[in-house]
C-alpha cells in the first residue's frame, strides 16, 4: 500500500469525525433510536479506519525490513536470478556493435572449437618463440582468449601428461582445412614460413624450397643442418602457415 493511500485512509476518518460531530448536534425525537443507531455505526466505522491505517503502516515498517537497503532516494535494485543473462545480452550486444570485419573474426574463432590450430605458448618476454599443435576447448568472445591443449606435450616436459593454456588472439593461427586444399597458402619460392616439423607437433622457422603441387611444400628447416647441407623437407599444406611477425628463433 502505498503512502499516498494512508493519507487517502486518514483523510476519510477526519471526514467520519466531521460527519458524527454533526449528529450529536442534531435532537432525536423521542421514540426514534435512528439516529443513536447511525453514530454508533459510524463510531465502529471510524475505528475500523484508524485500524486499516496502524495494520497498514506495520505492513510497510514490515516490508522495508525485507526489502536490501541501497542509497537514499533512489529505487531499490529489484532481486531476480537472471544477472548471468543479462551480462549475457550486454556482451551479446557489444558484439552487435562491432565493424563487420572484427565481427567475422570473432565468428571465425568461436568456429575453431575442437580443432587442432598453430599456437605459441611462450610469454611476450621469452627469448624465443615455442610453437606447438593444441586443440582448442574454447573461446571467450568477451575476453577475446582461447582456452586450448597440448594432447602431446614433449617428453622432456615435467609429468608428461596433457598442458593446458589460455592465450590471446595473437598466439593462435588456424591451419588450412586438411580436406579442403583450396584453403592452401600461396607462397613462393623463398618465403619464410611456420612448418610443422615431420614426426613432431612442433613448429618451427622453415623456407619454401618449392611447391610442386598444391598439397605440400618442399621446406628447408632452419637449424635443421645434416653433413653441412640443410635436408629437404615434404610437408602438407594443412601443417604450414605464414611466419607470424616478429617471429624469435
Amino acid at each position: 500500500m502505498s503512502s499516498q493511500d494512508i493519507a487517502g485512509i486518514l483523510e476519510n476518518s477526519k471526514e467520519l469525525d466531521r460527519l458524527r460531530k454533526e449528529l450529536e448536534d442534531v435532537v432525536e425525537k423521542p421514540g426514534d433510536t435512528s439516529l443513536t443507531r447511525l453514530k454508533i455505526l459510524y463510531s465502529q466505522g471510524k475505528e475500523l479506519s484508524e485500524s486499516e491505517v496502524n495494520a497498514s503502516n506495520a505492513l510497510v515498517t514490515q516490508l522495508d525490513a525485507l526489502m536490501p537497503s541501497g542509497p537514499t532516494g533512489q529505487p531499490r535494485r529489484r532481486i531476480d536470478g537472471s544477472e548471468q543473462k543479462r551480462k549475457k545480452m550486454k556482451n551479446d550486444s557489444d558484439i552487435s556493435r562491432l565493424p563487420p570485419s572484427m565481427k567475422s573474426q570473432l565468428e571465425a574463432f568461436a568456429s575453431l572449437k575442437g580443432q587442432q590450430v598453430a599456437a605459441r605458448v611462450t610469454g611476450e618476454d621469452a627469448e624465443k618463440d615455442e610453437w606447438f599443435i593444441v586443440k582448442v576447448t574454447h573461446f571467450d568472445r568477451e575476453t577475446k582468449e582461447f582456452d586450448v591443449i597440448d594432447e602431446e606435450p614433449g617428453d622432456d616436459e615435467e609429468g608428461s601428461c596433457q598442458r593446458t593454456y589460455k592465450l590471446s588472439m595473437s598466439c593462435i593461427i588456424p591451419f588450412p582445412k586438411q580436406n579442403d586444399p583450396s584453403t592452401a597458402h600461396e607462397f613462393p619460392r623463398g618465403t619464410h614460413v611456420l612448418a610443422v616439423y615431420p614426426g613432431t607437433t612442433a613448429l618451427y622457422k622453415a623456407t619454401v624450397v618449392n611447391s610442386p603441387r598444391k598439397v605440400s611444400y618442399v621446406l628447408e628447416f632452419d637449424d635443421d643442418e645434416e653433413d653441412g647441407a640443410l635436408p629437404k623437407r615434404t610437408v602438407p599444406f594443412y601443417n604450414v602457415v605464414p611466419l607470424p611477425d616478429g617471429h624469435r628463433q
